[in-house]
This record gives C-alpha cells, structure tokens and sequence, in this order.
C-alpha cells in the first residue's frame, strides 16, 4: 500500500543533505512531496550566480530544487512563497512581492503547511530538530511551524532530520585534513548544534541510493560556488573520495517527534515530549509501526 512522505525544508538544497537518500528510498514505493518555505535569494554564492541573466538568485534555486526533485524521485515540489530571511543580523526589507519567513505570522505559516499535510494524507512528515541543524534561524522556524502544522494535521509520524552531533564534527574535522579540501565551517558552532548521538531515534541506511543523493546535491550548483575560489560546503562534500562519501552520506539520522507540540514561538507554543523512539534501539524505516490507517 503506498504511503505519503511530505518533507518540509527552509531553502532548495536543505533537502540535499540531511534526508534526499531516506526520500530516494520512499520515492522507490511511495509518494513524496517537497515542501520548500523559501526560495533561498539571500545564500551564497558566487556573483555569476547573483548577477547573471538566468533570473534572479531566489529563482534559479527554484529551478534547482526541482532538478533535485527529479534526482530524488518526488512526485511534486511546493514553494510556500517566502523569502529568504538571511542566517544573522537584521532581516532585511521584503522584496515587493513577498515576505520574508521570519516575518511571517508563523501560525499563519503552520496553518499552511498543515494545509498540504491534510490534501496529500501525510503518513510522514520530516521536519528539522530543534537546533535547526546548524542554527539558521529560518531552519528553526521550520522545525517550529512543521511541528505545529503536524499537530494541526493529526500526521501520524513526524520526524525531525538530524546527523549525530559527534559524527558530523569528526567528519568535517577529519574531511578538512584531506588535500585540496577546504570547508567553511565553524567546528566549534557545529558542536553544539544538530542532535546527541544518544537522542536519535531512527538511522537509515541509503548507500543504494547514493547515487540518487549525489544528483540531489550536485543539482544546487549555486550552492556550491563562491568568489574567492574556495570551496563551499557543498562542493568540498561533493570532492570527497568515493569511499569517504559513502561513509559520511551512506546513512541518514532522524528524531522521531511525533506528539510533539511545535515550539516556543508567539502561539505556536509547549513543546510536548518526543513519543515513537525505541528505547536502547534504532529504526531502520521510516514507515515502521504505522498500520496504514490513513489510507
């Protein structure tokens, strides 16, 4: 019986590297659809990018979420129709036709999320952990607003996309002694982000669909670019040895946080206790447990 996944993201590549294998794995069987809430015209990337005549930043990244899409196999792709809100300092204005994220009533936001959870009969939803991963701010309202809008929705499994905070510090730590390898991040910012190790609830083995997660995340060459000729994130994991990619990228982690209330902000607010774990164990499958009653 084919059941829905609806994965809810900040920005097109945010897909790419936490959950685009665990998504390849369901599109095998299932239907997936991407929920983006914003169209990223505030990352970085290189001014060829920013300045050139294919359209505007926030468009191009657009058009190269739906290329991931196509890599990972979902079946449909929604922009919420946000901007973006920038990762520190003060949101800048809206552009004219849009609001960025952070000044959006962020129940208004969850209302709409849990719109699309109801439509497509969501038997998973993905969000992010409570940290946002990294601590972008747009990622922990999206972690706060999916909450809210899986409550709203009565979804049957949410799960928040995570890595173990211990592996993706030694990885990165062990990846920037690589030749040629240079990747922008704060080691020191990392350790307190994403979800202790002891805390995740599910690890999804998708070295078969590396293949697919590769193509999701070489889909956001905007993302990969810079004008100093250094490396991004991105493009430093898409260098990695083959051997090395399919140790880093060959398994994705989730908290399941289904029950949860969504979090601290305005009325969207309580954050209940986190059920569906499995105590002393991991679930290798997202589907796991649920008895299709949605269908």
């Amino acid at each position: 019986m084919s059941r829905t996944v609806v994965a809810v993201n900040a920005h097109p590549d945010d897909e790419a590297l936490l959950m685009s294998g665990t998504l390849a794995k369901a599109a095998a069987g299932d239907r997936v659809v991407l929920v983006v809430a914003t169209d990223g015209d505030l990352g970085l990337t290189s001014s060829d990018y920013r300045d050139g005549a294919l359209g505007s930043l926030g468009a191009r990244r657009l058009r190269e979420l739906q290329a991931s899409a196509r890599a990972i196999g979902a079946a449909d792709v929604e922009w919420l129709g946000y901007a973006d809100s920038g990762m520190v300092g003060e949101v800048p204005p809206d552009p004219p036709d849009r609001l960025r994220l952070l000044r959006a009533d962020p129940d208004q936001v969850a209302d709409r999320i849990a719109a699309i959870l109801v439509r497509e009969r969501a038997d998973v939803v993905i969000g992010y952990d409570r940290n946002g991963g990294y601590g972008h701010r747009d990622h922990i309202r999206v972690h706060e607003v999916t909450r809210a809008a899986a409550a709203i929705a009565g979804s049957p499994r949410l799960l928040e996309a995570t890595v173990p905070r211990e592996t993706i510090t030694r990885a990165v730590a062990f990846a920037r002694r690589l030749p040629g390898v240079a990747i922008d991040v704060d080691l020191v910012a990392w350790q307190r982000a994403f979800t202790p190790s002891a805390q995740i609830t599910h690890r999804i083995d998708v070295r078969r669909q590396i293949p697919a997660k590769r193509a999701s995340m070489a889909a956001h060459a905007t993302q990969a670019a810079a004008d100093d000729g250094a490396d991004r994130t991105l493009a430093a994991f898409l260098r990695l040895p083959r051997p090395l990619y399919y140790l880093v990228f060959g398994r994705e982690w989730f908290v399941d946080a289904t029950g949860s209330a969504a979090s601290e902000q305005g009325s969207v607010a309580g954050s209940g206790p986190v059920s569906g774990s499995v105590a002393g164990s991991r679930r290798d499958d997202i589907f796991a447990g649920l008895d299709g009653s949605r269908r």
